[in-house]
């Protein structure tokens, strides 16, 4: 029998193969249409994708080469204590104690460079700094243990932070002071940010919430984004209801959106009416997105989904369409990890997104219950079908520290948290105003490549239009492109045209690879299109939509047997639609719990377009089978 953890190592490495072969082929593609174009119209010609060339070479040349110099050194060293105190943090630091002019002077460049590379953000580590496994741990640190980096006085602290805060300054950043420790080996870290030019090249993190009902999503969301505490019976909860049942009944039915803005000095953005008690004003003078992503220079967005059982095939969506960074996974302190929170930790999984886990209702659990949960927790994500270690977050340094290596290594940071007190909250927002940026996965997001965009909610906004909201998956977009959407139910593509873009609610001119952001769509009528479809560049040749193909799946739960004509609901990407199973490569022609096999499936409705390489989940129910797309047929 297959274990979960072997057949994931085995579709990832399918699904990377498949992907480098289809990206070679693209690039292929394109040098032969450049050639093409450069052949027809003279040596003068500008290729189609020339605006792509010219903008990684723009940013080239505003970069150091990698193999030289220090710079390269801090964009690789994020796990482990090389993490802690790289190289670049040391040589820094000589250079601005030094304070001779030269040394201030390639400071500042290597501050410029260190800001460019990471994606206009970050971490300077100053001093000796305990070991990683002692401040996961949250043990006391003892003189005999090995400290990494230089020890630094007090005063030579002050001196590099004074020093660095002007170079920032000048560089037209800005920097803030994420802990201090003077008692015992002065260490200290600062975040470098350089504030975006607009609001199309905002960093944003996406991270989708999720855990069983009554365990406190839509409230913690509330107070993190509107800075108000709930007063204990879900004040805060509701002004993230988008229906009249959800605010009747108090659960959450569909998926909610809402974002956190982190401004350049790495302070949330929050309402003015933040410390208000009346809750028609909090709901009244909410913050609205616009004005949050005009002033944000980092976006937390978070997919606010159902905990109920009744709306797991909403949930499951989220996860699989809105390809989050992270998934959180709030568990109520009171009733420990149970009913569906298993669940969304398994799917969460399955599709090898990286896990935080949140204990909330801290202030009313007692401590022998609260203690039983935490060990729960712990027992579960130590376990061989998780295999994560658990990082129970409770100093500043712990924060700052887990969200520099979280997703490199197998960590799954732990927060307690109270909503009505407060308690925890500061780490948690710390945590994720450090975290990467999910447009920043050079792997999963190429801006090189053709234009891919996958439709995830459609609508109809008066005096607008048709407008589609969706993520980027490769190449670059501006507004009055000409492009094509489908598959059809025939399987066909149509022609458009992009009016315009928004993104966060905010009017962009372009969009790149990895973003999440919405186009009205000129004379197509809300009906024609659907959740599911693609977006791309309009070509001679479109692409191909697939009714039959060919699968390596895992049965992760049956309580039968699967076998011939057995239908369930996929879901690959933002394609949900029912399948059926043709024919599978099993001995005996039917399929148990635990088993793989080879299956052909079909589509039931209409033909998709997805691509080798691409995960899928299926279900009936609960989920039933996890694997990777191997054949088109």
């Amino acid at each position: 029998m297959t274990s979960l953890r072997t057949f994931q190592t085995e579709i990832d490495e399918i699904s990377h193969r498949e992907v480098a072969k289809q990206r070679a082929h693209a690039t292929a593609e394109r040098a032969k249409l450049e050639k093409d174009v450069a052949n027809k119209k003279g040596p003068g010609a500008k290729a189609p994708l020339a605006h792509i060339h010219a903008r990684k070479e723009s940013i080239d040349a505003v970069t150091p080469a990698p193999a030289k110099g220090p710079a390269a050194t801090a964009a690789d060293t994020r796990g482990g204590d090389a993490a802690l105190m790289s190289d670049v943090d040391e040589q820094l630091q000589t250079l601005l104690l030094s304070r001779a002019p030269d040394n201030i002077e390639k400071a500042r460049n290597l501050i410029a460079s260190l800001l460019t590379r990471n994606f206009g953000e970050y971490v300077f580590r100053i001093g000796s700094h305990p070991p990683t496994a002692r401040v996961y741990a949250g043990q006391g640190i003892e003189d005999e243990d090995v400290w990494v980096g230089s020890s630094r006085t007090a005063e030579e602290l002050d001196v590099i932070i004074q020093e660095t805060t002007t170079l920032v300054d000048e560089v037209g950043g800005k920097t803030s002071l994420l802990f201090d420790n003077r008692i015992d080996h002065p260490r200290a870290a600062l975040l470098l940010r350089l504030p975006p030019p607009d609001v199309a090249s905002t960093p944003e993190v996406r991270c989708a919430v999720v855990g069983n009902v009554d365990s406190g999503k839509s409230t913690t969301l509330g107070v993190l984004t509107r800075g108000q505490l709930d007063d204990g019976r879900g004040r805060a909860r509701v002004t993230l209801f988008r229906h009249k049942h959800e605010i009747e009944t108090g659960r959450t039915s569909s998926v909610g959106m809402e974002i956190l803005g982190f401004g350049p000095n790495g302070q949330p953005i929050l309402p003015q009416t933040a410390h208000s008690q009346d809750p028609d004003t909090i709901r009244r003078e909410k913050m609205g997105w616009e004005e949050i992503s005009i002033q944000a220079s980092k976006i937390i967005s978070f997919s606010d989904l159902a905990g109920h059982e009744r709306y797991l095939k909403t949930t499951l969506y989220g996860l699989t369409s809105g390809s989050p960074s992270c998934v959180i996974l709030i568990v109520g302190g009171n009733a420990g990890l149970i009913g569906m929170s298993k669940e969304h930790l398994a799917i969460a999984l399955a599709l090898s997104v990286p896990v935080v886990v949140c204990i909330t209702k801290i202030d009313m659990t007692p401590k022998n219950i609260l203690a039983k949960t935490v060990e729960q927790v712990s027992k579960i994500l130590r376990s061989p079908g998780c295999r994560k270690t658990p990082v129970f977050v409770n100093s500043m340094e712990c924060a700052v520290t887990v969200s520099q290596s979280f997703g490199k290594e197998k960590l799954a940071p732990v927060f307690q948290l109270s909503n009505v007190t407060g308690e925890g909250l500061d780490f948690l927002r710390a945590f994720l105003n450090l975290l990467p940026a999910s447009e920043s996965d050079n792997e999963k997001f190429l801006t090189d490549q053709p234009l891919e965009y996958s439709i995830t909610e459609v609508y109809s906004v008066p005096y607008v239009g048709t407008v589609i909201d969706g993520i980027l998956n490769s190449g670059t977009v501006k507004a009055g492109d000409a492009v094509l959407f489908g598959p059809d139910s025939n399987g066909n593509f149509h022609g458009t045209v992009i009016k315009s873009i928004e993104r966060k609610r905010a009017r962009v001119a372009s969009a790149e690879a990895g973003q999440c952001v919405s186009f009205a769509l000129k004379r197509i009528r809300r009906t024609d299109v659907r959740k599911g479809m693609v977006l791309v560049h309009k070509t001679d040749a479109p692409p191909k939509a697939v009714r039959q193909f060919e699968g390596q799946v895992l049965i992760l739960y049956h309580n039968t047997t699967l076998q011939r004509n057995y239908q369930a609901m996929l879901h690959c990407g933002a394609v949900r639609q029912t399948v059926r199973i043709l024919s599978m490569d099993h001995p005996q022609g039917i399929l148990r719990t635990g088993d793989r096999a080879t299956v052909t499936f079909e589509f039931i409705s209409q033909p998709e377009f997805i691509k080798e390489g691409m995960k899928l989940l299926f279900r009936e129910g609960k989920t039933k089978g996890l694997g990777v797309i191997t054949r088109l047929l």
